[in-house]
């Protein structure tokens, strides 16, 4: 099989249902900030992050494709593909608490930066809000929805990301006294 089938060179992508769309409607952006966010999951995984941290985000990879399953319009009733619930939240959630317990109480706003590692989940971080908002336009616009779940978790996966940055410059060898800026309120 070729990796290029030609078929896109008109500005239009195939969804698995078969539909043709814009490579720049809503659902198509949403699905290639995903496919960003997860790239630099992995770039910060490519850093060797502590394995504790590194089995979250293995995870957080796997998690984040089945997300793209769904916002591309794979029919998950017709086909049998898993969706994520509450329980994968819940997940998220208790991974925050569970870092962050370890963590200095947070007094300052922090800038990203840091170890190269916090830094990548730091751009991570930055990126996941972005395909929040991309999923928010996608809902607005496009009447097949996806599962309320998928904005939550993309809501919880962010605090995690911020979470896992300051635990990675909390590590020998990151930075994290000079990663803070101005006091917050």
């Amino acid at each position: 099989m070729k990796i290029y089938t030609r078929t896109g060179d008109q500005g239009e992508t195939g969804l698995a249902d078969g539909r043709r769309v814009a490579k720049d409607a809503a659902r198509m952006e949403t699905c290639g900030t995903l496919d960003e966010l997860n790239s630099l999951v992995g770039v910060a995984r490519a850093e060797r992050p502590s394995g504790p941290v590194d089995d979250v985000l293995r995870r957080i990879q796997q998690e984040l494709f089945v997300l793209g399953t769904e916002v591309a319009g794979v029919d998950v009733e017709r086909r049998k593909v898993d969706c994520l619930s509450d329980e994968h939240i819940q997940r998220l959630e208790a991974d925050i608490d569970r870092f962050d317990a370890k963590l200095p109480r947070l007094e300052t706003f922090i800038l990203p930066g840091g170890s190269p590692t916090a830094a990548a989940l730091h751009l991570a971080r930055t990126v996941c809000r972005r395909a929040e908002r991309r999923l928010v336009s996608q809902i607005r616009q496009e009447s097949e929805a996806v599962q309320p779940t998928a904005l939550a978790y993309l809501n919880r996966l962010s605090d995690l990301l911020f979470v896992l940055a300051r635990t990675a410059n909390a590590q020998p060898g990151g930075d994290n006294p000079s990663s803070q800026g101005p006091p917050s309120d």
